[in-house]
């Protein structure tokens, strides 16, 4: 049996299981065979009540008698491996440190210390309990849990949450109550506890899955929180024609949704048919089905979900050989280049002119030359003449061109070694190539670079890429508030992390509202003062409730004609994994409300050093800047 994954993130798919999940008891009288029962039915950990539901305890010696003997099992009952790996703690239900009368109010807290202490005790890898109640009920218990959280305590909090409010099917039992009549969502229970908590990174959700499922925008909200696992009681599952357990189209829908994020699954409730296997064999059987739908760009990312990455600065320092060698992996990219390339050439030279002509084609930022590999195939398909200048900055990328050059291009192709900003190149090119696009399409410096050399092409000359556009939108994630909280540098401003764009394969988070076009390049630039700093404002309409974290960033590009590339959601292009997204964070969550209006502000700067992005929010509350004068975060020319 496996541990079960209070780090959520550093799950790994065993080759025979694809997905891990906990058996749920109500009431333990024998801890041995539940585990017994539990491995049997291959099952990878239980959750069992700490203490026995009739052993309530008291604490005030002159009012109430103490209960003697011991209040719960001997820790011996089991090895500090299977406390340690196969048991997760349910804190008794009963305990309500949010009463009014002052004297039950201690005996509850002193409980709750109590069995905290004792999950410690175990080396328990988490305690969980379930939230029933808005936090004006719950504010002591969210402060004793908060200050647990924040000391050398190790265990992580599981908080039960269930999908749908009980009292909004409870309603339509009732004549005096409508189906329409507001009912609070779970998720402000939920919301309004972490807040409390101040997001603390040990808190995680247990999704108690309901009956009803939601609607398909408050379960996208469920996806950007800390959801370590999906409870599902034995209740919703129905009988096939064979006899076995298997969940409505609804239900595998909501595992699919989930299945990104790696959670947990833990049956509750009593066995509904034959054999308790059945169940985990079956969600087994959904997750090799989820698995098998992966894409390209799935297989690639996987174990970078939501981990964060500096963005790329090729122009100011020299790529490693497993970086390109890692870029050179994605076929749509140069499929798609070649084809752009391939048009371009046949727009330049007619069909009469084809023994006669020869096209310059220059290539710059070549690395270890994939996009010169891919003018030379271009240039045969299209059956015309091309001369290719290869220019590469990097010294060590040179001498793999130099090789390919030596052994395999003859001299199609020239090799240069320098930054094409500071080529003096021999003549002028038809069509100029380059890759030089970042994870927010100008982040990698591409209009400054081609600004540096588009003197060398022809009037008339084609610019691959002719344009790109980066999108921003705003996005709820708690995972990745906590990842950027967590970082700290003592040699950097206190705010720094927060200042920093990163790179990030985004899986845990919610899309607040559709992603907006920001800035526009485009090559050649015919403009007769080139200005690349850039200002724009964009306007997002909050649909429902929610906890904005930053921006996630995105960008599109359009090659030649309509040959394109995009990671915008929207119009990702097929298979392709050289992007991942971008992430820009803020300082401080921003409790949002339906109907309110998210107004961000960017800016692209630039002197003759530095390039970098300013951001910040002036509604739906104003806050502060945002890196400004690139204290924190720039990228060199």
């Amino acid at each position: 049996m496996n541990k079960p994954d209070t780090n959520h993130e550093a799950a790994t798919m065993a080759s025979e299981k694809l997905v891990s999940c906990g058996l749920d008891f109500c009431s333990v009288p024998d801890l041995n065979n539940c585990l017994i029962t539990a491995t049997s039915a291959r099952y990878d950990f239980i959750c069992i009540p700490l203490v026995h539901p009739k052993l309530k305890r008291e604490f005030n010696n002159n009012d109430m008698k103490k209960r003697p003997g011991p209040f719960t099992r001997s820790d011996m009952i089991l090895c500090s491996s299977d406390w340690n790996n196969l048991v997760v703690g349910k804190l008794s239900p009963y305990i309500d440190v949010d009463v009014t009368d002052p004297i039950s109010r201690k005996n509850n807290e002193e409980t709750l210390n109590q069995e905290l202490a004792l999950a410690a005790h175990l080396g328990l890898p988490a305690i969980s309990f379930k939230l029933t109640r808005n936090i004006n009920r719950n504010i002591n218990f969210a402060r004793m849990m908060h200050n647990k959280a924040t000391t050398t305590y190790t265990v992580q909090i599981w908080v039960q949450v269930p999908m749908e409010n009980p009292a909004k099917q409870a309603n339509t039992y009732r004549s005096d109550r409508g189906d329409d009549d507001p009912v609070e969502s779970t998720w402000e229970w939920w919301n309004s506890f972490r807040l409390v908590c101040d997001f603390h990174v040990k808190l995680g959700v247990a999704l108690i899955v309901s009956h009803d499922i939601p609607s398909s925008e408050e379960i996208d909200r469920w996806l950007g929180e800390p959801v370590r696992c999906l409870i599902l009681p034995t209740t919703i599952f129905i009988t096939n024609k064979k006899g076995y357990p298997v969940l409505s189209k609804a239900h595998q829908m909501l595992l699919k949704k989930f299945s990104p994020l790696r959670v947990q699954l833990i049956l509750s409730g009593s066995n509904r048919h034959q054999d308790i296997t059945f169940y985990h064999n079956y969600l087994n059987h959904l997750a090799m089905q989820n698995y098998q739908r992966n894409g390209p760009v799935e297989r690639f990312a996987r174990g970078y979900e939501d981990y964060l990455q500096c963005p790329l600065q090729p122009l100011m320092d020299n790529l490693e050989s497993q970086t390109y060698e890692i870029f050179e992996k994605d076929p749509f990219k140069y499929n798609q280049y070649q084809t752009a390339i391939q048009q371009a050439i046949l727009s330049k030279i007619p069909e009469s002119e084809k023994d006669t002509k020869t096209l310059v084609i220059m290539v710059v930022g070549a690395g270890r030359g994939p996009l010169v590999r891919a003018a030379l195939k271009a240039a045969e398909k299209a059956k015309r003449k091309v001369k290719v200048y290869a220019v590469e900055k990097n010294p060590n990328a040179v001498l793999t061109l130099l090789a390919l050059e030596k052994e395999i291009w003859g001299d199609k192709v020239t090799v240069v070694s320098s930054d094409m900003r500071e080529w003096n190149a021999p003549e002028k090119a038809d069509i100029l190539v380059s890759e030089l696009l970042g994870s927010f399409g100008d982040n990698e410096l591409s209009p400054e670079c081609l600004d540096g050399v588009q003197h060398f092409l022809q009037a008339d000359g084609i610019s691959i890429p002719s344009s790109y556009t980066s999108y921003v939108s705003p996005v709820q994630s708690s995972k990745l508030y906590n990842e950027v909280r967590q970082c700290k540098d003592k040699d950097k401003h206190p705010l720094a992390h927060f200042e920093t764009p990163y790179v990030v394969h985004l899986q845990n988070k919610y899309d607040i509202a559709q992603p907006q076009p920001l800035f526009t390049f485009i090559h050649p630039n015919n403009e007769p003062i080139i200005d690349n700093n850039r200002y724009e404002v964009k306007k997002f309409a909050v649909t429902q409730n929610a906890v904005l974290h930053g921006f996630s960033g995105y960008f599109d590009a359009v090659l030649y004609n309509d040959i394109t590339l995009s990671i915008e959601p929207n119009t990702h292009s097929p298979g392709m994994v050289s992007w991942f997204p971008i992430f820009f964070p803020i300082k401080e969550a921003v409790l949002l409300k339906a109907g309110d209006q998210v107004e961000v502000h960017f800016w692209r700067r630039c002197n003759l050093k530095n390039v970098w992005y300013e951001w910040c929010i002036s509604k739906p509350v104003p806050g502060s800047i945002h890196n400004p004068n690139g204290r924190s975060y720039t990228i060199g020319l």
